[in-house]
């Protein structure tokens, strides 16, 4: 498999944790900024979703009795945090990176539109695209499937706790088979959960190949930005 020229990394808000329950982990932060720090300075264009879990997860029993839509703008506020804190440990690392919000917050970060992704990208800068798609009921996984089709990514990368994708969950289940290759179809049709299904299905009917590998194997953003045999393909 070749190296990719352009990629959508998804990472989870969870992953900024560390080893905390909610918030940032400065540690942990500065080191998934350094593993894709080397991977920018190879001239692979990189832009990012990161969820906001490590922020929303903290109120998300108050948020069951808030209106659905209200919560939802909640998450994508910490969208926003999480990419300004991975922003800025990139920068400090002397990467050129943009933050690019859906939702519009002029004094903290640029308007997302897809043209000017791509200029970023061209211009040799990591983008982080937050906010969501800036609207309610859409995952930050759905938000980085569609990013991924606008900048015209050549995969959208999925950062997860395990090494790909299995037939059940390997950490609850010690005969749990994992794909090396499988379809968006089958992925859809076992029911597996990798992505959520409109993600998934938005990748399908475009071509789209998903990548998932374990984020907690050192050096595996790179390995999978060269198109090393890591995790599993979708597609």
């Amino acid at each position: 498999m070749a190296r990719y020229s352009r990629i959508l990394l998804k990472l989870s808000g969870e992953v900024l944790a560390g080893q905390n329950t909610l918030g940032i982990d400065p540690e942990k932060v500065n080191s998934l900024a350094a593993e894709v720090a080397e991977v920018s300075r190879t001239g692979i264009q990189l832009a990012l979703v990161i969820g906001g879990g490590n922020f929303f997860r903290g109120v998300a029993a108050a948020a069951k009795h808030m209106d659905r839509v209200v919560a939802d703008q909640m998450g994508m506020l910490a969208t926003v945090i999480n990419a300004l804190a991975f922003a800025d440990a990139l920068e400090r690392k002397g990467v050129p990176t943009r933050v690019l919000t859906a939702v519009e917050m002029n004094r903290v970060a640029e308007f997302y539109t897809a043209r000017a992704a791509i200029a970023h990208l061209e211009a040799g800068r990591v983008v982080i695209c937050a906010g969501g798609t800036g609207n309610p009921y859409f995952s930050t996984d759905t938000g980085a499937s569609l990013r991924a089709l606008e900048i015209k990514a050549d995969a959208v990368a999925k950062a997860t706790r395990v090494d790909g994708v299995y037939d059940k969950d390997p950490l609850k289940h010690s005969d749990a088979r994992m794909f090396e290759r499988i379809s968006h179809q089958d992925v859809l049709d076992k029911g597996l959960a990798v992505m959520d299904t409109s993600a998934v299905v938005m990748c399908r009917d475009n071509q789209l190949p998903i990548r998932v590998f374990n984020l907690n194997t050192g050096g595996n953003i790179m390995r999978m930005a060269m198109g090393e045999p890591v995790g599993s393909v979708i597609g």
